[in-house]
């Protein structure tokens, strides 16, 4: 098996390019954009996060000091790196859906909010090509996060966080104790599978009293299960109307401001679906998957 290889200079002015974009986005937006609430607080967040562990990365390499962090250095940076494409992609998304929507004012706040959805999609492509450089390839030894099934396990984290936010707010399963079970499904799935990607940073995986390769498989397989049935329960109770659901989108959602409740609810079922597939695919990998932890 071969040692992993990576081009250090296009993984340098990847990890470069992701710093600028994400400082131009949250630049711009907070200063000139005339941006409030939750959701412009979540798009600074997803720049500004983004670029300090950025900033982190480049200052341990480029001192030397990986052998001293306190993580696995095979690990943390490409870990980092897939939670920044995700966070940065989700600010592409929602920012101009809350904050270009719908205006048709022309002005210098509405020039800095196109600019901050701009550097936020390039930020987006250049921490994708960080991920797509270092994650192992056949035949590579590898960290189990630079693999397939680590990078999923970084999604289906994120896809949960997604839709816990989607799902309180306002607050949509507690009127029917099948959408309780898909809330549970949901909050189970990402409690172990972020701890699985906590033990592989930290690199206490050997610490566990069960092979941890078995266990990674028998819980892809019962995540698959849960999830199924939370992809059929929640689309069911929530859009059937002898479940009081309602199938067709109000005519209030035309003319509100981002996402309307019957919107989240829509969100919720497509998000349930996309990481029953990850989690699907998750399966596939892990059940055929030999790595060596570096």
């Amino acid at each position: 098996m071969a040692l992993v290889t990576l081009n250090p200079s296009r993984l340098m002015w990847a990890r470069l390019a992701a710093l600028v974009f994400t400082c131009v986005a949250f630049s711009v937006a907070s200063h000139g954009g005339g941006i409030s609430g939750g959701m412009a607080d979540w798009s600074v967040f997803c720049w500004a996060f983004s670029f300090a562990g950025t900033l982190l990365v480049l200052l341990v390499e480029l001192l030397g000091l990986q052998s001293r962090a306190p993580v696995s250095w095979s690990n943390f940076p490409i870990t980092f790196a897939c939670y920044a494409t995700l966070l940065c992609l989700s600010a592409s998304i929602i920012f101009p859906l809350y904050f270009l929507k719908g205006d048709r004012s022309h002005g210098e706040a509405r020039d800095h909010r196109i600019a901050a959805t701009v550097f936020s999609c390039l930020a987006t492509v250049a921490y994708f090509v960080e991920v797509s450089l270092t994650r192992a390839r056949p035949g590579e030894v590898a960290g189990y996060m630079a693999t397939v099934p680590g990078l999923l396990k970084v999604c289906e984290t994120f896809v949960a966080c997604v839709i816990f936010v989607f799902i309180s707010d306002p607050i949509s399963y507690d009127n029917h104790p099948a959408l309780k079970w898909c809330m549970a499904v949901y909050c189970i799935c990402f409690v172990i599978s972020a701890a699985i990607v906590v033990l592989c940073v930290s690199e206490c995986t050997g610490c566990l009293p069960f092979p941890f390769a078995r266990f990674l498989s028998a819980y892809a397989l019962l995540a698959v299960a849960m999830y199924l049935t939370a992809t059929i329960i929640w689309p069911v109770f929530k859009f059937d109307s002898r479940y009081s659901g309602n199938s067709s989108r109000p005519g209030d959602c035309r003319t509100s401001h981002g996402l309307c409740p019957w919107d989240k609810l829509v969100a919720v079922a497509v998000l349930t679906a996309l990481n029953f597939l990850i989690y699907l695919a998750d399966l596939a990998y892990s059940a055929r998957l030999v790595f060596v932890t570096v």
